[in-house]
């Protein structure tokens, strides 16, 4: 049979445990919740657009009611910040409220013309 252990070896060894613990981040359900970073990037990423498409904080929370302010503002004085650096000029929404986007080249509007009867003999079926 072993002795006991002394009270100070205990709490040594107490205190070893839960520091090798602190240091370990990768625990699951210790760390920060993922749904919360990805929202949080997406706000940032939300402002820096609207930054880079010449609209105001005001108007960009507006159009993004469900944004993070404060991610959204980040965002935004990061893209202010990169573009004054770089000298980037902005480019402004070619959409307006209300209005739909043109439709390209590849999807042409189907219009129907006159309808040609020669082909028929003029009659109609």
């Amino acid at each position: 049979m072993q002795p006991p252990a002394p009270p100070a070896t205990l709490r040594l060894l107490a205190l070893a445990g839960s520091l090798l613990l602190a240091g370990c981040d990768k625990i699951p359900g210790l760390g920060p919740d993922p749904r919360i970073a990805q929202r949080d990037e997406e706000a940032r990423a939300i402002g820096g657009a609207c930054r880079h498409a010449l609209r105001g904080l005001e108007d960009c929370f507006t159009l993004n009611p469900k944004a993070a302010k404060a991610s959204v503002f980040v965002g935004w004085k990061d893209m202010d910040g990169y573009m004054r650096e770089n000298k980037i000029e902005g480019t402004p929404s070619v959409l307006g409220k209300g209005q739909q986007p043109e439709r390209s080249e590849q999807a042409p509007d189907i219009e129907p013309g006159p309808r040609d009867d020669s082909a028929t003999g003029g009659k109609h079926s």
